[in-house]
């Protein structure tokens, strides 16, 4: 049976968006500073250190820089005081993220949400971090929470995926839904762990140089209304369709293992192939007899959101899909200025996708697309597609929403609790919106392009 791609056939709409990410930035340098001073030098820590410098990302966002008092106890940091800082230093991020993403989705009474669906992977205490995010938000105590774990970079996407099937549940009821979906992650304070692996196991572990941290949000709706006086405002994208798929027998590829010292990112060499090998069959069960508008017939008709996992994820992704980095232009823009947030990366490349910068980057100038894909890789190895219309004539007050500044909140961390170390070579992290940011638009696929094959 054909299926239409108009956008509100399911009726699901995501509202708004919010991003936030904290104050700091760490450049290449900043993973020597503590290498230096904690490890003496060695065959895997130099090989570490060298793919370090040319993962093609400038600069990684963090909570804090190389003098955090986190990162600089004589042992790396126990598994509690993990916690302590996820919770001090990322779920403000996770607040602010939240807030902006209700603040456009025009969610003036917050007794309209409804559900709340959060992903984290770099914490798992309970009640989970969603519970104190709901509380500082004044959601009610009747909102349905659901907290996913273990499904780690794709927790974005999955996330979005649940809060989809509730809203349809809802529809079915005929009652409206407004789902928080929300992803934090906060995972420079693994630094240490990993440093003491490649120490001592002599590993290869090249996860310490991608990772950053980060929080987004979205808010997505049904096509119910609370009242009739209360229509609901116009879609900034519109949910079409997804798909999950587990690629059989790759548990030892991709992961996250439990330890006393918090997290040990597991990623083998396979991981760019595997997941190359399993974009073009997703992508076509996603497009699979639906009628799409005149002139996308092809995966270079869409724009695409990918996760940017790792610089070979994006080029594996190009040659198997016959895209060119433009077509993933959001997508190479956040990995080079801010690295592999995890699950919170993708809705942050959604949001990014649709600014103007953007825009003006397209593959041969052609303009933005309205059909973009979206794409992320978690372990199992699971995939998480996404296809989705972008409403690129949504205004208000005359302007293209996606054109303005999304409004700025309060920052996360404080600075006098994070000391300042000359000579470090880390420098304070611009916020969205920030200056120097055009100029990064224009620059960021040739930068991204001097990556080098990690695997």
């Amino acid at each position: 049976m054909s299926v239409s791609t108009e956008p509100r056939e399911l009726g699901l709409s995501i509202l708004g968006l919010g991003t936030q990410y904290p104050p700091y930035s760490l450049d290449a340098r900043a993973l020597e500073v503590l290498s230096k001073r904690y490890h003496p030098e060695s065959p895997a820590m130099q090989k570490v250190l060298a793919i370090n410098r040319y993962t093609g990302i400038d600069k990684r966002s963090s909570i804090g820089r190389p003098d955090h008092w986190l990162v600089n106890q004589p042992e790396p940091p126990t598994i509690s005081q993990i916690h302590d800082v996820f919770m001090s230093d990322g779920v403000p991020l996770a607040i602010s993220a939240s807030k902006k993403a209700l603040a456009e989705a025009h969610v003036d009474d917050i007794s309209q949400i409804t559900h709340m669906v959060s992903t984290t992977c770099t914490d798992s205490a309970n009640p989970g971090y969603d519970h104190f995010v709901a509380k500082s938000l004044g959601l009610s105590t009747s909102v349905e929470k659901v907290l996913l774990h273990g499904v780690g970079c794709s927790g974005g996407l999955a996330a979005l995926r649940t809060a989809a099937n509730l809203c349809l549940g809802h529809s079915m009821r005929g009652l409206p839904a407004r789902i928080l979906v929300l992803a934090l992650e906060i995972s420079t304070t693994l630094v240490r762990s990993e440093l003491d692996s490649i120490h001592q196991d002599q590993e290869t572990r090249i996860g310490i140089c991608l990772f950053s941290d980060c929080a987004s949000a979205v808010v997505l709706s049904n096509d119910i209304p609370f009242s009739a006086t209360e229509p609901i405002p116009p879609p900034v994208y519109s949910l079409l369709d997804w798909r999950h798929q587990t690629i059989p027998d790759t548990e030892s590829d991709l992961g996250f293992d439990t330890h006393t010292q918090g997290w040990k990112v597991v990623l083998s060499p396979r991981v760019p192939n595997l997941t190359a090998s399993v974009l073009e069959p997703t992508y076509n069960s996603l497009l699979s007899g639906k009628l799409l508008p005149e002139g996308y017939d092809s995966p270079k008709d869409f724009d695409w959101a990918m996760h940017p996992g790792g610089a070979t994820i994006l080029t594996g992704a190009e040659k198997v899909l016959g895209i060119q980095p433009e077509h993933m232009r959001a997508s190479y823009d956040t990995y080079v200025n801010h690295g592999n947030s995890s699950s919170a990366t993708i809705f942050s490349v959604l949001n990014r996708l649709r600014e103007k910068e953007m825009d003006g980057v397209t593959p041969g100038g052609r303009g933005p697309k309205e059909m973009v894909v979206g794409c992320a890789f978690g372990p199992g190895i699971t995939v998480e597609m996404c296809l989705l219309k972008r409403n690129l004539s949504r205004t208000e007050g005359g302007a293209r929403k996606g054109m303005e500044t999304p409004p700025e909140m309060e920052s996360s961390s404080e600075e006098g609790e994070l000391g300042s170390e000359e000579g470090s070579d880390v420098v304070d992290g611009e916020q969205e919106g920030g200056k120097g940011k055009d100029k990064k638009a224009e620059e960021f696929i040739e930068k991204a392009l001097e990556s080098v094959e990690l695997d």
